[in-house]
């Protein structure tokens, strides 16, 4: 994410002179909008028909420009349900992925492609997840149908599908970042809204991560009810668990502790990843912001290996760290932050989860 989307685009209030800046991309919007908008009545009113596949499909998406969490909330969920006896597989777009052999990530045990040929969140999803199958394209319904085949899930995870109407789902999860919220409610390209707020009312179930008390965020809450009254708002966090090394090398947060740190993120909220390393006691000397997405180069590697020089560590998401071991980094000082995701209330979230199985298959 360049650095004009994180300091203006996010900001939920802005000047009256960005304003002004911004009022080209305004007008740009209102076409978008429309685009939108025309889209999901067409779902609505059976001019564009969905695909239902024989077997519950749970989508968690957003309808914000960016990370919400969606990643570490899949593959929270996808180990959630497997504790709960209940098997399922992840189906995901798979942003910026190169021409791949086919749509099969891993079948749990073995990955059979690079971050380059399915995207960094699904590679990392798969080197995460085991005993779950990850897939990753275009065609979700078709991908739906080789697992089912395949694998005998008996549901799916739909990563990043609240867009993705060409597929029936069972239940909607709508994640939202507390951090950032709507921005200033305004739609692409203006501001970060994929759709409009009003569309708030499509989700089964809303989730405000990053919330470290269930009882902040008045303000968010009410631009939440507003759209969808007497909702159910469930609240979830980020948990850091501890450093993971390029060989898969385990270290716990206090071994940081007292170092100097390098960090670096090419995420979508790079600000908030630092967050978490600083509320962890560790002491960040230095911080480093690539573009979301990015595809690191030998060039990026000799600039960070040079920070070892200066620096007894470095520290990135682990996204970030999946990209980076096409390169010979096994020498460095490197480790990634492994998160959880906890759910302030999580059997009652489940338990909604648990009752889509019920209606479809009577598990």
């Amino acid at each position: 994410m360049s650095w004009r989307i994180d300091q203006i685009l996010y900001q939920k209030k802005k000047s009256f002179w960005t304003r002004v800046i911004l009022f080209p991309l305004y007008l740009l919007s209102l076409p978008y909008a429309l685009a939108v908008r025309a889209r999901v009545l067409c779902y609505a009113f059976g001019l564009l028909s969905s695909k239902c596949l024989p077997c519950p499909v749970i989508s968690i998406g957003n309808i914000t420009l960016g990370g919400t969490g969606k990643t570490p909330l899949v593959i929270t969920l996808a180990k959630g349900l497997m504790e709960r006896g209940i098997q399922v597989a992840v189906l995901s777009r798979g942003y910026r992925g190169r021409k791949r052999s086919g749509p099969l990530v891993s079948d749990g045990q073995v990955l059979f492609q690079s971050p380059e040929e399915s995207g960094d969140e699904p590679f990392l999803m798969a080197k995460t997840l085991q005993d779950i199958p990850i897939f990753v394209g275009k065609d979700r319904f078709l991908n739906g149908r080789m697992a089912l085949e395949k694998f005998h899930v008996r549901g799916l995870l739909l990563d990043d599908g609240y867009q993705y109407l060409r597929l029936h789902r069972d239940l909607d999860v709508l994640l939202i970042d507390s951090s950032v919220g709507f921005g200033d409610g305004h739609l692409l390209p203006r501001g970060i809204l994929r759709e409009p707020l009003a569309h708030l009312s499509r989700a089964h179930l809303l989730l405000l991560n990053k919330i470290e008390d269930p009882e902040i965020e008045p303000a968010l809450k009410a631009t939440i009810l507003k759209h969808r009254p007497l909702t159910r708002l469930f609240h979830s966090h980020y948990e850091p668990l501890g450093l993971i090394g390029p060989g898969e090398e385990w270290e716990e947060l206090h071994s940081v502790k007292g170092k100097k740190v390098f960090a670096f993120a090419g995420v979508a909220n790079p600000h908030y990843f630092f967050s978490l390393l600083k509320g962890c006691g560790i002491e960040i000397v230095k911080e480093k912001i690539f573009p979301e997405h990015h595809l690191y180069t030998t060039k990026d590697l000799t600039s960070i290996t040079e920070e070892v020089k200066n620096f007894d560590r470095i520290v990135t998401t682990e996204k970030d760290m999946v990209k980076l071991q096409k390169f010979n980094i096994g020498l460095l000082p490197i480790r990634a932050l492994r998160i959880g995701v906890k759910i302030w209330e999580e059997e009652e979230f489940y338990q909604r989860l648990s009752e889509v199985f019920q209606k479809r298959i009577g598990m």
